[in-house]
Order: C-alpha cells, then structure tokens, then sequence
C-alpha cells in the first residue's frame, strides 16, 4: 500500500480541505450532524477564537495518493497546565478513515508536536476544550446528537484504542419525553418547595433587555461553580464575552432561569433548542442565507431542547437548589411546546447529576469517552 503523507495544512488551499474533509467523510451517513463552518474555522486556529489568545494548535493532515485520509489538531491548552500541572497536552478534530495505520500516523503526529511543547501526555477528544465538544461517542449511533453535541463512526473507538490510548472519564447523555414531566415534578415537587422556602430563593428568567450582561453573569456562575469538576478549566473573559454573544441569537430567554439569594445570583440553568436538523438543513453554512434558516420560526425548532447546564456556586452546592432550578424550567418547557429534552454532558464521576436523573426518570441514551496516552 502507498505511503501515508502527514503534512501540516499552511496553504488556504490546505485549510478547506482540512475544514471540509468531515463532509466527505460521513457523506452517507445519516445521523451526522455538520458543524458550523464559520464556527469550526475559529476553533481550529484558521480563524479568530479567544480560546487561542493563549493557547496553541497544530493541526495535521494526512494524505495517502493524493487524496486525503485522515486529520487530527493538537492543543497546548496553557490554563490547564497552571491548573492542573500535569503535562497533559490535548488531541481533537479526529477524523480518519477505517485505518489503523493512518490513525496511528496521526496521533504519532499530534504526540510528537505536543512532547515539543513539553507536554508527557495526551487526552481526547476535545474540540478544543472540556468548553466547548468534548468526548469520543461510544454508545448511542441510532441517532443525532442533540445540538452542540459530537457524533463519529463507531470505528473510531477502535482506532484510538489500539494506538494505546485507555479510558480517562466517560460521559453521558440523559433523554426524556414531556410525558414524563408531570410524574417526575410530583415526585419532587413537595422537596424543591420546601428547599427554595429554605433559602429564600427567588427566581427569574434571563433578563431581555440585559441579555449579554444576564448571560456573562450565568458564565461567571458556571467558571465558579465547576471549580472542582474533573478536568473543568476556566473560561476568560474575552471566551465569555464571545460565547455570550455567539448564543445571543439562539437563546430562548424563558428557558434560562436565574436564582437569586438576597439579590444575588447562586444559580442558573438554561437550555438551548435543537438546531442541529436546520444545521443539516443549511449544510453547515451561514452564509448567505443560513441565519435566516436557522432562526426563522424557533418555535418550531424548540420542540427538542438540550438542557446545557445547571450550575450553583460553591457555598450552596449539595442544598438542592439544583432541583429549585429544574423544577422551575418544567412549567416554561410545557409553555414553550417542548416534547423531547437531553440532559448532556454529565461526567460519570458526578455521582450526584447521575443520580438525579436517574431517579427522576431520565435514559441514558450516549455514552462518551475521553481517553489518555503517556507520551512516550
């Protein structure tokens, strides 16, 4: 068999194949989901992104007669070697063919890069960050993810495996239908009451008027709350202000709820329509038209939502104002039309998450992982 070519994609010419080789990829491949060009192009480092204001990327292409076979983008993400100062550097953007000797080339790659940086380990899949996609899909291919959420072949697992790569932390996806709601918030209701009742918690959707600022506050809950979550690093200020105003548009501010304690914000949840069938719908692109399409009639669109994320702070973490939180978003779901909800991701070391949902009724229907690899 002919050589495989790793080269690193300089030329604009090299970009977009890089950018679009997923699209060849899963060409038949019903349940993938496109990402956003404009979006991808900025977490890969081809375009302005925050994120690489102080971290680095080196992405590789792997080509083999001309055509090409595989990619894969190393990351130096700086916050967690201060955080963490444990040498672990970062893969992501994986995507190959069915063939061990491209991924082997690949990683080999990435690792080699990343060792120059001074780096003793690998982890992945992230895209680029626990921030932003995280995780390798290892159970769950019957359908598309939920929005924001990865999707690959199933062979990917193990492609990965056998380079040598083992499990780190595994990830999972909890569904639900509103059928289940009114049996689930009688179970709990009686509680949630009684804790909001406790603290005095006062709640709220995000503010209309003061949205970007509402939703820098929530970004700030969510940084201080996951402190001491597996892996979690901290997003900028300047990562907070872009996200805030990347998710303007698509936030449907009745399904972002605020607690307060004394005037103070100490929780928030918020959820997201599906987007992802228009995202089909538009190939990805935004441009020219593909806004439009994406955000014409949300009504129609937030009948699947994802609930992205539930966040307390520290000092009243583990008082139940989780569930204060969730109970509250159940009668603004019923309002909005909602039928369908994933709860995605929560970690498989939150015991806690996990077992909420478990109880409340909820299916784990995806399971991800992230794997880890000494640098040898």
């Amino acid at each position: 068999m002919s050589e495989i070519i790793i080269s690193i994609p300089a030329a604009q010419g090299d970009k977009k194949r890089f950018l679009t080789f997923p699209w060849e990829l899963y060409k038949n491949d019903p349940y993938w989901i496109p990402p956003l060009r404009a979006e991808e192009k900025g977490l890969l480092g081809f375009g302005k992104n925050p994120f690489y204001e102080r971290n680095k990327v080196q992405t590789f292409m792997a080509t083999r007669d001309g055509k090409m076979v595989g990619r894969i983008a190393a990351i130096l993400n700086v916050g967690h070697l201060e955080r963490y100062n444990d040498g672990v550097g970062f893969f992501g953007f994986f995507e190959s063919v069915d063939d061990q000797e491209v991924a082997n080339a690949l990683f080999n790659a990435a690792s080699q890069w990343l060792k120059d940086q001074g780096c003793v380990a690998v982890r992945g899949p992230m895209n680029p960050s626990m921030n932003h996609t995280v995780g390798l899909l290892i159970d769950g291919f019957d359908s598309s993810p939920f929005f924001m959420m990865t999707y690959n072949p199933p062979y990917y697992e193990k492609l990965i495996e056998n380079a040598g790569f083992v499990k780190s932390q595994d990830l999972y996806s909890f569904w639900g239908k509103v059928d289940m709601l009114p049996k689930v918030r009688e179970r709990f209701l009686h509680t949630a009451e009684m804790i909001q009742e406790r603290f005095n918690v006062k709640l709220r959707p995000l503010n209309k008027k003061r949205f970007t600022d509402d939703y820098e506050m929530f970004l700030n809950i969510y940084n201080r709350s996951l402190t001491n979550t597996w892996g979690f690093v901290p997003m900028s200020e300047s990562e907070i202000k872009t996200m805030a105003a990347s998710l303007k548009l698509l936030m449907i501010p009745e399904l972002a709820i605020v607690a307060e304690i004394d005037d103070q914000p100490i929780g928030a949840t918020f959820c997201l329509p599906d987007y992802n069938p228009r995202i089909k719908a538009i190939n990805g692109r935004l441009f020219p038209f593909g806004f439009v399409k994406l955000l014409r009639k949300r009504e129609e669109a937030i009948r699947r939502i994802r609930v992205i994320s539930t966040n307390v702070i520290p000092e009243y973490q583990m008082s139940g104002l989780g569930l204060v939180l969730l109970n509250a978003l159940v009668p603004k779901a019923l309002e909005c039309g909602v039928q369908e909800c994933e709860f995605s991701w929560v970690l498989e070391s939150n015991q806690f998450s996990r077992g909420s949902l478990e109880k409340g009724g909820a299916v784990c229907n995806k399971t991800y992982r992230v794997y880890d690899k000494p640098i040898a």
